[in-house]
């Protein structure tokens, strides 16, 4: 038999790649918000001796050159938020059936 191909079947090596590439999704992910914490920090760090800098020189403290830096970065804090945890943080694609249920829950507990 010349010709005998075998099926190929190295189905733990297969699961053993896709465990990997799932470790490596997860730790990409893992430094994508450990950036992104490192990236408030420092913008709640920076913010705050700026401020106390500005208004220890004199400028009132509600005008918009006190705050000009702290809410620009946050515009790009913002933005750097929803690349890291994406748009659907707040509302995800199963938010109003999982707030549905809540309220029929709470709502039958209420009436019990």
């Amino acid at each position: 038999m010349e010709n005998n191909i075998e099926p190929y079947e190295n189905n733990s090596a297969q699961r053993a790649w896709e465990k990997e590439e799932a470790y490596l999704r997860a730790q990409k992910k893992v430094k994508a918000i450990v950036g992104f914490y490192w990236h408030l920090a420092s913008y709640v760090i920076v913010n705050l001796f700026l401020i106390i800098l500005i208004t220890s020189n004199g400028v009132k403290f509600f005008s918009f050159g006190t705050f000009s830096t702290a809410f620009f970065w946050g515009i790009g804090l913002a933005f750097h938020f929803i690349g890291v945890f994406g748009p659907n943080f707040f509302f995800g694609k199963n938010w109003e059936d999982r707030k549905i249920k809540e309220l029929m829950d709470n709502d039958n507990k209420h009436w019990e």
